[in-house]
C-alpha cells in the first residue's frame, strides 16, 4: 500500500510550522471537509486518529 498523500502534504507541513499562516489556515479549513483527509483519518488506528484530531482541532474525528 502506498503512503497516503495527506501524511506528507505540503500544506499540512505549513500548518505544523506556523498555524496562523495563510497557507496553514487554508489547509485547516480544507481538512474540515476534504474526502481524502476523511479517508486518511479513518485508516489510522484509533489512538493516532484521536491524537491528530486533538492536534488539529477536528472534533468530528475524535
Amino acid at each position: 500500500m502506498t503512503e497516503a498523500r495527506c501524511k506528507r502534504c505540503g500544506l499540512r507541513a505549513r500548518y505544523d510550522k506556523n498555524p496562523r499562516s495563510l497557507l496553514g489556515r487554508l489547509w485547516r479549513w480544507h481538512a474540515g471537509w476534504c474526502p481524502g483527509w476523511r479517508s486518511y483519518m479513518r485508516s489510522l488506528p484509533r489512538e493516532e486518529r484521536k491524537r491528530l484530531a486533538e492536534t488539529y482541532g477536528l472534533n468530528k474525528f475524535k
